[in-house]
């Protein structure tokens, strides 16, 4: 069961939903850290996620900033640090633009 908000954001904005879900073509420097050739945006997401978790990336002062290590620093524009804010939107440069 899905929550009531969930439900309400899903019918409310279906075409936001499909951007998410959608497979896409990877540029080669995600496809090498994803490890796919396609892949969605909430899948890659998960992916990097798991990879800084995996590693311990996150900052043990403040768990809000992931500190990049070379691998993660190549697909998130060669920054040392990043909000965890700013992840999504990191990620989502790689994929290409929808046509409205």
């Amino acid at each position: 069961m899905l929550p009531q908000r969930v439900k309400r954001a899903i019918t409310e904005n279906p075409k936001k939903v499909a951007n998410l879900i959608d497979l896409a073509n990877l540029p080669s420097t995600l496809r090498e850290f994803v490890g796919q050739s396609q892949i969605s945006r909430l899948g890659c997401f998960m992916r990097v996620w798991s990879y800084i978790k995996t590693n311990n990336l996150q900052d043990p002062n403040n768990k809000n900033v992931v500190i990049c290590d070379d691998k993660l620093r190549s697909i998130l524009l060669g920054k040392p640090r990043v909000d965890l804010a700013e992840l999504p939107v990191l990620i989502k440069l790689h994929f290409p633009k929808e046509p409205k």
